[in-house]
């Protein structure tokens, strides 16, 4: 290899924020001690295998990170309707042929894995609606005439995601590309109609929209004591195990709610309740400065962006990791009913944590490029 060949691969390597890759590490860090924790309770006969998948998971998702940082991302801007479409006929054949669990028709069983294109048609979405913004934002704001496909783009996996039902992922299917379609402006007046549209039908999704179990949820937000061992009981245990971490945390693997098994789904939606209890408020609020830094800078990578269309995909891919945190956050806290959404890089699962290292990779091809110039 002669020196302007060794030089090139220098350069090449020192575009990576390696910043960026740090603080993501330091997250995925923090989620395996957490996991570990939360699946070696005292009642647990063994659960090494998820704590093991969880790993494989991460690794997996890294070769992804480094694969997406190398390549360019005009490439999705090309390819953007056909991976929109194959997810969203993904999303049709789970309606069909889906894998039925905890009453919900959410997974298509590959043998080895649990596939939920639901989780994918997050990023499907950021991609075809950066395709489609970045020709149509307009200095006024869009209105109508802009916004009727994008929305329809929207509508049809939320639709099929409700349907399953999975309320929760399809608040994200919505609140991801609202994220997008309001950074690329939209018109004063079509914000104002669409805030009145919403609250004219939130008192008919309440009556025809919502099923029981979703309405009991809502009701056990606002008055979790009114039923303490059925829809209130994970609220309570979650605030429980949040609260009696104090400052310091009770120390790894000596948290009660989580070893004696009184909090729920303590590997997934509850990671957090566990990161608290076992580490107080030190660890918790250590873990929201993390995602914190993570998301400021990918708005400074999102403002140097080359183009349009680098920059939604990075405002699309940061919506995700902000609204996955801030509803998991906010409802293991009590501060939101509990719609079953998990929390980037901590919470236990294949799709959820290969979507993350997607979007992060995605995010990082932006920042790579952003020197090309």
């Amino acid at each position: 290899m002669d020196y302007s060949m060794k030089v090139e691969e220098r350069t090449l390597f020192r575009k990576i924020d390696i910043n960026f890759i740090l603080v993501v590490l330091s997250l995925n860090l923090i989620g395996l001690i957490n996991l570990y924790s939360a699946t070696h309770g005292v009642h647990d006969v063994s659960t090494d295998s998820l704590f093991i998948a969880q790993v494989f998971w991460i690794v997996f998702g890294w070769g992804l990170f480094f694969l997406l940082t190398f390549v360019d991302y005009q490439i999705f801007a090309r390819w953007a309707y056909i991976i929109y479409g194959g997810n969203l006929l993904l999303l049709v054949l789970v309606a069909l042929f889906g894998k039925v669990a905890l009453g919900a028709r959410r997974w298509i069983d590959l043998g080895f894995f649990s596939y939920q294109p639901s989780e994918t048609m997050k990023i499907a979405l950021v991609f075809v609606l950066a395709r489609n913004l970045m020709l149509k934002s307009k200095p006024e704001g869009m209105g109508v005439k802009e916004l009727w496909f994008p929305l329809f783009l929207v509508g049809a996996p939320f639709i099929l995601t409700v349907r399953q039902p999975d309320l929760g992922t399809a608040m994200m299917l919505m609140a991801i590309p609202m994220t997008m379609i309001i950074f690329a402006k939209v018109n004063r007046r079509i914000l104002i109609s669409c805030a009145l549209a919403a609250a004219i039908a939130l008192p008919i999704a309440w009556s025809f929209g919502l099923k029981e179990y979703q309405k009991q949820r809502i009701i056990t937000f606002l008055e979790p004591g009114k039923d303490p061992r059925g829809a209130g009981y994970n609220s309570i245990q979650s605030k429980i195990a949040v609260g009696s971490g104090r400052f310091f945390g009770k120390g790894f693997r000596k948290g009660t709610q989580s070893q004696l098994e009184f909090l729920p789904e303590r590997h997934t939606d509850f990671i957090f309740s566990v990161l608290s209890e076992e580490h107080g408020f030190i660890g918790s609020i250590t873990t929201i400065a993390l995602f914190s830094i993570l998301l400021f800078m990918g708005i400074g990578t999102a403002s140097q962006a080359r183009d349009k269309f680098g920059a939604l995909l990075v405002i699309g891919c940061l919506g995700y990791v902000f609204w996955h945190m801030f509803i998991n956050i906010g409802m293991v806290t009590g501060l939101l009913p509990i719609v079953g959404i998990p929390l980037p890089l901590l919470s236990y699962g294949g799709s959820g944590m290969l979507t993350t290292m997607v979007a992060l990779g995605i995010v990082s091809s932006v920042a790579y490029r952003k020197f090309l110039f």
